[in-house]
């Protein structure tokens, strides 16, 4: 069954010998060879000022980030990679989020508790990070994933969210990252 799936570059540094480039290059390019339509987003190209106050995240975004919005509703899986910086995403892309979800794209949250949009849709978080994956579990409770995940994807109604972690991204050498990149590769096939 195709699927059809967005791919979601977290990182701020377009280069295309960054590993997060690769991985989503070899989920894409797998997904799109098992028939998945995939489109692909790279934060490093959208131009991405921070919400300054309560008034501008209850207002429409500009018409760039309604484009971002609308990649989101057309996609029934969204694939999101991105580095681990002190602890959560990088502030570009947390500024990207804070543009897409404005004026109630996504969730709308009232005296009656909030009201999910985006259900039917399912997620995959690719985080990459310098300390080692269990490290990050065990002693930091993989806070930067879960903020993400549970406060802002399951809020909007995203379900399963599903998690790839490359703890120890520096010292893995060309094997593991091998290992990852077609590890990439059989998750963009099944579109998952």
């Amino acid at each position: 069954m195709t699927k059809r799936i967005l791919v979601l570059l977290g990182h701020p540094d377009g280069r295309p010998e960054r590993f997060g480039n690769a991985l989503a290059t070899a989920y894409a390019e797998a997904a799109t060879a098992a028939g998945h339509m995939v489109r692909r987003i790279n934060l490093a190209d959208v131009d991405t000022p921070f919400v300054e106050g309560q008034w501008e995240f209850e207002s429409p975004p500009p018409p760039h980030i309604v484009a971002v919005q609308e990649d989101i509703l057309w996609a029934e899986h969204i694939v999101l990679l991105f580095p681990l910086w002190l602890g959560a995403t990088p502030a570009r892309l947390k500024a990207l989020l804070e543009q897409v979800f404005r004026a109630g794209f996504g969730f709308t949250v009232g005296p009656k508790g909030w009201s999910s949009k985006l259900k039917g849709r399912s997620a995959r978080l690719v985080v990459t990070m310098g300390m080692p994956a269990f490290v990050f579990r065990l002693v930091f409770g993989s806070h930067g994933l879960l903020a993400l995940d549970t406060g802002v994807l399951r809020l909007a109604g995203l379900s399963p969210v599903r998690k790839s972690v490359i703890g120890g991204v520096e010292a893995i050498g060309p094997k593991a990252r091998l290992g990852w990149l077609a590890k990439m590769r059989r998750l963009g096939k099944l579109g998952v």
